[in-house]
């Protein structure tokens, strides 16, 4: 089992639960794997899953409107992410998740 590609993640920060969908190479087209893991266990593993982001030009205060209805999204690298997920379930593999049709 590999993983062949990450279809969508999610970071929350205040659960601190990443949220994944992915397939294997032996996954179909149409078929998909979600799964939920603690951030703390990909710390566990030696990972650092979250990408730095760098605002060249600079916050102006004056120009700053946060909307609250818009929750920022955490960027994660995707390459180290599969690298992540191989090896959890190569460790785990009771963990990985049933695939599903959607």
């Amino acid at each position: 089992m590999e993983i062949k590609e990450i279809i969508s993640y999610y970071l929350n920060g205040e659960t601190n639960m990443i949220e994944v969908s992915f397939r294997t190479i032996d996954d179909e087209e149409d078929v998909l794997r979600n799964d939920t893991i603690d951030y703390s266990i990909v710390e566990e593993y030696g990972f650092d899953l979250v990408t730095e982001s760098f605002d060249f030009f600079g916050d102006d205060e004056d120009d700053f409107e946060p909307n609250i209805y818009e929750e920022e999204k955490i960027e994660l690298d995707e390459d180290e992410l599969i690298v992540f997920l191989n090896e959890y379930y190569m460790i785990n593999p009771i963990q990985l998740p049933k695939s599903e049709f959607y």
